[in-house]
């Protein structure tokens, strides 16, 4: 099965110039959370990664890939 990976997030907050903190209060959430996402231990829920987007003014799959094709899994 495919899973979610956040391989953009930090880069992208990064170059924003905005702390973990900063961008959890612009989408709603606790510093806490974008760290768990940033390290991969939580996947956010799709409206999150949506908020995310719209924040960082990025496409979602610049912040959020799949760690294994959805093509290539087996049914």
């Amino acid at each position: 099965m495919a899973e979610l990976s956040a391989n953009g997030l930090r880069q992208a907050r990064r170059a924003a110039g905005l702390t973990q903190a900063e961008l959890g209060t612009r989408v709603g959430v606790s510093r806490k959370t974008i760290n768990t996402i940033e390290n991969e231990v939580f996947v956010p829920s799709t409206a999150l990664a949506l908020r995310l987007s719209e924040v960082l003014n990025l496409p979602v799959e610049n912040l959020f890939t799949l760690s294994k094709s959805i093509h290539e899994a087996k049914p």
